[in-house]
Parts: structure tokens; sequence; C-alpha cells
């Protein structure tokens, strides 16, 4: 272990303790999340039989983020982050706590699952902009692209944990869908004895002015900056239009190949080992090789998805969405990595909150596509979402194109 603990090693972000301190709470706040996000579809699921109400639950999530990312973003560059993150995750655990006391009683209603998906939201929508700028805080420039490589890697880990012991665990009356809710409140309570153990930050500079002045100055940062806007623009695109299909897995298991809990379990599983190999993979990839790959992971994220959604049976669906994981992945990290290693690091906490907006926008998106399946079908829905995906690569792909002549005229002009 030491050796990949070593300056230039594949963990070599790790051998900083305050960062593995943080590194390891955010294991703990992922697999929360992923546990819970396969009990909430599920449970909404056997409430109500319809792809609709599977989008409606995300939406929830998505108009959440809508609010609450861009004050994430701001937040984060102005106050203390430890501070921030307690406050998150403790919010998080309450929650948890309080719908699985529902379920077991039996009073959990729709209404509840989609209240705790807006809370759900708007938690990880203000925590995530402080993670990622606390960790330019704690680690050195130069390990920077590997620190939120391995972030990235720990996120992916978790989605491979997560719905392989929801999936079981709903399976098993004696823990149910309530056992879940149990575990994520215990998981989150984890990241919170962890984040007390984190140094207080400062703010990312002087604040002289008021926070909606941070918002439109973060704004207009972004747009003054061809090379965010792009790979911003593609992970709205991508992230909109791809990251919507999780929504309706359980459809897929149950009606499509008659498996349940555990198969959405297992699918779920697949697709994140698939992102597990990857993010490991790409753990320490040079500043200089990110840009153009994100596009490439685009075009295999959709077409993968394509072929998840035509897949004749069980097996060649699993073996699709292992490959759905390998190129989502692969996207996320790449692209996400751009775009804060080309970010000064007083927007850190902005810039990050703009990659959320991708989030809240797949979110939004989960609804008008579920009542679209309803009415027309989910194969043939969740084929043009695939379709989207590669279309959102190709125009990124012509833009790079474009810019690329444009600054070379630039060039032989100034001679």
């Amino acid at each position: 272990m030491t050796e990949g603990l070593s300056s230039d090693g594949r963990f070599s972000a790790l051998a900083a303790p305050e960062f593995r301190r943080l590194w390891w709470g955010g294991v703990f706040v992922f697999l929360a999340m992923q546990t819970q996000q396969v009990a909430r579809s599920w449970l909404a699921y056997e409430l109500t039989g319809t792809n609709t109400a599977l989008g409606g639950v995300l939406i929830g999530f998505g108009v959440a983020g809508l609010v609450a990312i861009p004050a994430g973003g701001v937040l984060a560059d102005r106050f203390d982050k430890r501070s921030i993150l307690f406050f998150c995750q403790t919010i998080n655990t309450i929650t948890a706590i309080v719908v699985g006391i529902a379920i077991e009683t039996g009073v959990i209603a729709y209404w509840m699952i989609v209240a705790a998906s807006v809370i759900g939201g708007s938690t990880i929508s203000i925590l995530a902009p402080a993670r990622i700028a606390m960790t330019a805080e704690l680690i050195s420039a130069d390990r920077l692209t590997n620190a939120i490589m391995l972030g990235s890697m720990s996120t992916q880990a978790t989605r491979v944990i997560g719905p392989a012991i929801a999936g079981t665990m709903i399976g098993v009356a004696v823990f149910g869908i309530e056992g879940v809710y149990y575990l994520s409140a215990l998981l989150s309570a984890v990241a919170v004895l962890l984040t007390l153990r984190l140094p207080t930050s400062r703010p990312s500079r002087r604040i002289d002015h008021g926070p909606f002045d941070d918002l439109k100055a973060g704004f207009a940062y972004t747009r003054s900056r061809p090379d965010l806007v792009r790979p911003l623009i593609l992970s709205l695109l991508v992230v909109m239009f791809g990251f919507a299909h999780q929504a309706f897995l359980p459809t897929v298991v149950d009606e499509f190949f008659g498996r349940g809990a555990q198969g959405l379990g297992l699918i779920t599983t697949t697709a994140a080992s698939g992102a597990v190999v990857t993010s490991i993979l790409l753990a320490n990839t040079r500043r200089e090789d990110l840009n153009g790959r994100q596009s490439v992971a685009a075009y295999a994220f959709g077409g993968f998805l394509i072929l998840f959604a035509v897949a004749p049976n069980f097996f060649l669906a699993l073996t699709a969405m292992f490959f759905v994981g390998c190129a989502m992945a692969a996207f996320q990290t790449l692209n996400s990595s751009l775009i804060l290693s080309t970010a000064d690091m007083e927007y850190h906490g902005r810039v990050q909150s703009l990659i959320m907006l991708s989030y809240s926008a797949f979110g939004l998106a989960a609804l008008p596509f579920g009542i679209v399946a309803d009415q027309v079908g989910l194969q043939e829905t969740m084929v043009g979402m695939g379709l989207a995906v590669v279309l959102a690569a190709g125009h990124n792909h012509l833009w790079g194109l474009r810019s690329g002549r444009g600054a070379a005229t630039r060039s032989i002009d100034g001679l």
C-alpha cells in the first residue's frame, strides 16, 4: 500500500491524512445515498406501478437541485466547508430514520418518498460543491486531478456495494425496505463523525460583497471561459438525456425480465462494477490527456445504452449494463476533472455547482421521459435517450473542431 500512496502513485492523494478523512467521509455519504436510491425506486414502484411515478421521484430531486445548487456553490466559496458538510449529513441521517419509521409503521405514502427526494436533492446539491472545494484546500495543486479522480472512484465504488446490499436486504423479510433506510441513516451518521475530525476551512477569498454578487460573478467568469462552457454544456446534455435511464430500471427488471428486487440490485451492481474498474484505470490520467476523451466516453455511453434497451434477455442486458457503467464513469470522471482543473481555485465551489446542475436536469427530465414511456413504450424511449446522448457527443466534437480552427486562424492573423 505504501507504493500506491507514493507521490506519483495511482492513490497518491490519499497520502494526505486530512484528505483521507474527507475521502472516507464521502464513501459513507455516497454509500448511504446509493442504498437509499434503490430502496426509494423500488418502494415507489410497489406503491404506484407506473413509470410516471418513478420519474416523479426524481423530479423532486431535480427541482430541489435547481434551487439549492447555485446556493451550494456560493456557500462553499464563502463559509466553513466542514460546517456545511456536518449540517447536510445530519439532515440526511434524520430523513432516513423518519422514512424508515414510516415504512415500519405502515404510514408510508408516495408523497413522503417525493419529499425525501427533495430533501436529498437539496443536501447533496449543497454538500457536493463544499466537498470538492475543500479537496482543493487539503491537496496540493499537483495532486488535485488525482484527488478528483479518487473522489469519483469512491462514488462509483459505492454504486457497486450500495445496490447489492439494498437489493439483498429488500428481498429478506427480516430487513425489508425499512432496514435499508436504517442502514442509510447509520452510514450517514458515520460520515458525520468523520467530518468532525476535519479541519475548519477558510473562504476562497476575502468577502467584501453579497452572495448574489458572488453568484453573478461565477456565471460571468464561466461565460468568459469557452474552455469551461463547452464541457459544461456537454455534461448538461449527456446527463439530462442519458442518466435518466436509472429511474426506470425497476420497470425493466420486473416487466422485461420478470426479476424482483434482487434483479434490480444485480443490474445496478453490474453497472457500478464497470464504473469502478474504469475509475481505477483513469485515476492517474494526466491533465493534458483529459481534453477530447470525454466526447469518446459520451459516444460509448449512448451506444451501450441503446444496446441495453434492445437486449433480448437478462444476460445480454447485464453485459450491456456493465459497459454502460464503464462509459458513464469515464465521462463523469474525465469531464469533471477537465472542468475543475481548468477553473481557477477561487471559483471551484461555483463551477462545481454548475456541474451539479446537470444532475438536476436529469431529475427534471425523468418525469417527461416516464410519461412518454407509459404512452409509447419504455424500450423505444430508452433508445431515443441513447440516440440523444450520441448526438450531444457529436455536437461537442464538432464544436471543438470549430474552436480549434478558430484559434488557429486567430493565431495566423496575429503573426
